[in-house]
């Protein structure tokens, strides 16, 4: 950064691996360089998720994603800070505040605010629901994963590299309450995600080909080593998301490991 900066736009909760950045932080040290810049977070994975308060957060502009909190797709909302004049994204008639001219999609803005009525209604509940069942499939996962480990140590009377890692900062309260990003070593997310296709929804954290796996930008800025981050999967849980749905990905995922590790 330097005193010519105008904007600064920071992920509130990074969407591969649930971390949650300190954006009141970080906004107050970048107004300290250039007091008159514009500073945006992406709050779209942490609402209704975590609390999330712009006046506390010291932004002056916020977007998020509907469906990212059981709204229908293809709706979202920006939160400007009282005072900022920002320029017409789209020239038109006085819609949206004169800021972008258009039929406004009435039927979606109305899902969105009782999506975010409902969020706020149930908060506590849906999150401490979350948070259980991904401590859960956590927990589980590490335990079977190390038994692996223990398994293979016997068998070759010496100790072996750790099979798996979970990335992102430790404490699960630095971490979004759905999420879980693991990687299993030497093991491509395409051949993981074939194998689980029938079971399971989930998404690599790398971009897979048919013939090569490419490491996302986050895992290489988090210098997860390359024999890791080629086998990550990006998992999440949700508001109807159940134990005995837990305890099936966990079976599955154990066993589709064992098969593409033999």
């Amino acid at each position: 950064m330097t005193a010519e900066t105008a904007l600064v736009s920071i992920m509130l909760a990074n969407n591969e691996t649930g971390a949650i950045n300190n954006i009141a932080a970080l906004c107050s040290a970048a107004k300290a360089v250039n007091p008159r810049l514009l500073f945006h977070t992406d709050a779209s994975q942490a609402v209704g998720k975590i609390k999330v308060d712009v006046v506390k957060l010291g932004v002056d502009l916020l977007t998020l994603a509907g469906h990212k909190l059981y709204a229908p797709k293809g709706v979202g909302a920006q939160y400007i800070r009282p005072g900022l004049v920002m320029p017409k994204f789209m020239q038109g008639p006085g819609q949206e505040q004169g800021q972008r001219g258009g039929t406004e999609n009435v039927i979606h803005i109305v899902g969105l605010g009782r999506a975010c009525e409902i969020a706020k209604r149930d908060f506590q509940a849906n999150t401490q629901h979350m948070q259980q069942l991904r401590d859960s499939l956590q927990s589980q996962l590490i335990h079977r994963l190390s038994g692996m480990e223990k398994k293979k140590e016997t068998t070759a009377g010496e100790e072996v590299r750790p099979n798996f890692c979970v990335n992102g900062p430790k404490a699960s309260s630095l971490r979004l309450p759905n999420t879980l990003s693991i990687s299993f070593r030497n093991l491509a997310a395409n051949m993981l995600l074939e194998e689980l296709k029938d079971v399971m929804a989930a998404s690599g954290g790398a971009a897979c080909h048919s013939d090569t796996v490419t490491v996302s930008s986050v895992l290489k800025a988090m210098s997860i080593p390359l024999e890791y981050a080629m086998g990550t999967l990006r998992l999440s849980v949700g508001v109807l998301t159940t134990q005995a749905e837990v305890d099936t990905c966990v079976e599955a995922i154990i066993l589709a490991v064992e098969r593409l590790s033999s």
